[in-house]
């Protein structure tokens, strides 16, 4: 409970979390510690007094919370790895149409999905039953009949094996999208080519981080689904009390993995403790430099990536000295600075265009050769850089044409 409640601490006190992808980590956290909270403390008590104190209804109401949160951490890691597959292969599908509004809506059909499965064992399709040692409660998956059967069967299927094939799918796909673009660097050999297959690499750490998390979660529910599958076959008999019980403390234990996770391998996440909670810096084995060190959000690398290795689409172009086309190194100047502060994360577009005519006007002066007009000539040479003329002629003189 206090990890997944201190995971929504920091993401909803730290700006530069606030993305809408981020929106599925929250909601994962959020499923996981409802699941902690509704479950622990009565498996708790149940297990002190050895079977099951609480009445029938308590009994229903513990099983229904038990199979909504799973099934909606099982769903958002689904979606998880549908937006970070999205994100690495088809980044211009993401480019300006991603919004917090339509990530909400992913998360509440995750809900809606999960609430449909669960709502069943109420109307007489199957039914929460004490489980295993009589110390807690799940869905009937030990009586043999044609209604338990075909409920554990679709159950599994749709919210286990079905996904998985989702999820594995996706970490397929992404894993072609990152070994493609690998061979391309390394044939094109370029340094434009190169940042953007660096911001492609590190898109795929933060997806290797989930695909940690995805994995726990599978392994965890693993020997629940044997056990359930194995009932549902007609082998009820073979399993014993403790082969009922152990499994489903596994698999709810589950939510105690992603917090531990998160905390340890997501650079973003690592930063924003230590600046929201300073009694955790010395625990995480933070320093001021970590500190220090702000990460744009994962939908701002996406997009700067779709910018860098789109054809259609140059970052660095040309600036027209008289006359003639000079290559500008804008490109490399705002990629090695665009390490943003969370309140420079917001800025307005003024701001950037304020930015760009500094780095443009800085760049030209680099090609001509000739000092600022500034260092030249005082503050009547700036005052003649702004007539028509400019300095007559002595100063070359600067377009700035729209990036």
């Amino acid at each position: 409970m206090l990890g997944n409640a201190l995971v929504i601490y920091v993401f909803c006190r730290s700006r530069t979390l606030r993305s809408p992808s981020n929106l599925l980590v929250v909601n994962l956290a959020a499923a996981d510690f409802l699941m902690s909270l509704t479950q622990s403390p009565v498996f708790f008590v149940a297990s002190m007094h050895r079977r099951w104190v609480f009445g029938e209804l308590a009994c229903e109401l513990y099983a229904f919370c038990g199979a909504l949160f799973g099934i909606t951490s099982m769903m958002t890691l689904t979606a998880i790895a549908g937006d970070r597959c999205l994100a690495i292969t088809r980044p211009m599908a993401l480019l300006g149409g991603l919004s917090r509004r339509r990530m909400l809506t992913v998360v509440a059909g995750v809900w809606l999905y999960s609430l449909g499965w669960s709502l069943p064992p109420f109307f007489g399709w199957s039914a929460y039953v004490p489980e295993g040692l009589q110390t807690s409660c799940s869905w009937d998956y030990m009586t043999f009949t044609a209604a338990v059967r075909t409920y554990t069967i679709l159950l599994f299927t749709f919210v286990f094996f079905v996904p998985l094939a989702l999820i594995g799918g996706c970490y397929f796909a992404i894993f072609q999208a990152v070994r493609r673009a690998g061979r391309e660097v390394r044939q094109l050999n370029c340094g434009e080519t190169n940042k953007a297959y660096e911001r492609l690499r590190s898109e795929w750490r933060m997806a290797k981080v989930a695909l940690g998390v995805i994995l726990l979660f599978v392994v965890s529910w693993s020997p629940y689904s044997v056990v359930a599958l194995t009932a549902t076959a007609g082998y009820a008999h073979l399993l014993t009390p403790y082969m009922n019980s152990i499994p489903a403390v596994i698999a709810k234990a589950s939510a105690i993995h992603n917090p531990i996770i998160y905390a340890i391998t997501h650079p973003k996440y690592r930063a924003a403790i230590g600046r929201n909670i300073p009694l955790l810096r010395g625990v995480l084995r933070l320093k001021e430099k970590d500190l220090r060190s702000p990460f744009s959000s994962s939908a701002a690398s996406s997009r700067r990536t779709t910018l860098t290795s789109s054809p259609g689409i140059r970052l660095s172009g040309g600036i027209r000295i008289n006359g003639r086309w000079a290559k500008s190194r804008l490109s490399s100047a705002s990629d090695s600075e665009s390490c943003w502060t969370e309140s420079e994360a917001d800025g307005s577009t003024v701001g950037s265009t304020a930015f760009h005519r500094q780095a443009v006007t800085e760049v030209t002066a680099e090609h001509s050769g000739s000092a600022p007009q500034s260092q030249q000539k005082g503050g009547a040479g700036a005052s003649d850089a702004d007539s028509p003329d400019g300095g007559a002629g002595t100063e070359p003189k600067t377009r700035l044409l729209p990036l």
